[in-house]
């Protein structure tokens, strides 16, 4: 797979530990960051809280994103990753257990690369993680970075 760091944007502990054994079952062996709530996303992306001093022009190769994060929404989290310079286009994919049409309509105006509906059995979980990883670290190509 390609170098770079996964970011997952995770509250739930039992998601968390799913999508850690579908990235290593996948040999996916990138680093995998987890933050498990929309504040922390944002200060691990953009240097500040507890990440302050992070080096911020190493984003993600790819962020995985839940929507129903505590302290900051998650698709508040998307608007404000395409809001920086440095972070506008990095590869967002949303993951989330949300069927609402609108919480997908609007992750994609706000710029969401790619909307996957997390399926309940593991194995169907597993593949999509599966899936989406290597597409968006093997086979995208990426713009330069800003």
């Amino acid at each position: 797979m390609s170098s770079g760091t996964i970011l997952l944007v995770e509250d739930n502990p039992s998601d968390v530990g799913l999508t850690r054994r579908a990235l290593e079952k996948a040999h996916i062996d990138n680093d995998l960051k987890v933050v498990r709530d929309g504040q922390e996303a944002l200060d691990y992306i953009f240097g500040t809280g507890e990440y302050a001093g992070r080096d911020v022009s190493d984003v993600p190769a790819l962020t995985f994103l839940d929507l129903k994060l505590p302290k900051v929404w998650g698709l508040e989290v998307l608007r404000r990753i395409r809001s920086g310079t440095c972070t506008r286009r990095m590869p967002v994919v949303i993951l989330t257990s949300s069927s609402q049409e609108q919480d997908m309509i609007v992750g994609y105006d706000l710029g969401a690369n790619s909307y996957v509906r997390k399926p309940v059995d593991f194995k169907e979980f597993a593949e999509v993680v599966e899936r989406t990883g290597k597409y968006w670290l093997a086979l995208n190509v990426t713009p330069p970075k800003v």
